[in-house]
């Protein structure tokens, strides 16, 4: 019996797109690619998901890769990227639902430690139960300890719990350890129809 709900964050709760944050800035199609490639794909980046490095020392080492015309731009994508955060239409009032409904409601994000200052800022936050984000725990996934880190630390038995992210591969980890598994295509309707037969 499925009591608990894991849901990433990143494209389920809301948008993460990197085209849409540079898009934002006003720079050519040559400089968006060369943001893109040296921010937003870089290892720098990784690092600050896994906790190894944080914005400062990342906006150091990317200042040596990039122009200096285009400093002011890479700052701003690495500290500014969520102003302003983009919802997942309808996913709030979903988890409220859920909520009201019984089920306990966690995160489980692949996310830098910036994270614990807008996330007051997404209106679902005000539904969940507990958080967990991989700088925290200098964990990421698909990596199946950051899964059972979740469970111990909530108390939680994978086989009642539902986990809920844009990426198949994440899905596959929370598969392995004994959660069922969910991957959001952006159409929230489609999600309710899956959680309502559980």
């Amino acid at each position: 019996m499925i009591k608990n709900i894991i849901f990433d964050m990143g494209n389920v709760l809301i948008l993460f797109r990197p085209e849409i944050f540079i898009n934002r800035l006003n720079v050519s199609q040559q400089d968006a690619k060369l943001l893109n490639d040296i921010i937003f794909d870089s290892q720098e980046w990784a690092s600050l998901d896994n906790g190894s490095a944080n914005e400062d020392e990342v906006i150091e080492i990317l200042k040596k890769k990039l122009p200096r015309r285009l400093h002011d731009e890479m700052i701003a994508l690495v500290t500014e990227w969520d102003i302003p955060l983009i919802e997942i239409e309808g996913m709030s009032q979903l988890i409220k639902e859920l909520k009201a409904e019984g089920y306990k409601i966690y995160l489980l994000s692949n996310a830098s430690t910036r994270q614990h200052e807008y996330w007051p800022r997404i209106s679902a936050s005000q539904y969940f139960d507990g958080t967990v984000i991989s700088a925290d725990v200098k964990m990421v996934k698909p990596n199946p300890e950051i899964f059972e880190h979740l469970c111990a630390k909530f108390s939680l038995l994978p086989a009642e719990c539902f986990f809920i992210d844009d990426l198949e591969q994440h899905i596959i980890a929370a598969e392995s350890i004994g959660m069922q598994g969910y991957q959001f295509t952006g159409n929230v309707y489609d999600l309710r129809k899956v959680i309502d037969r559980l």
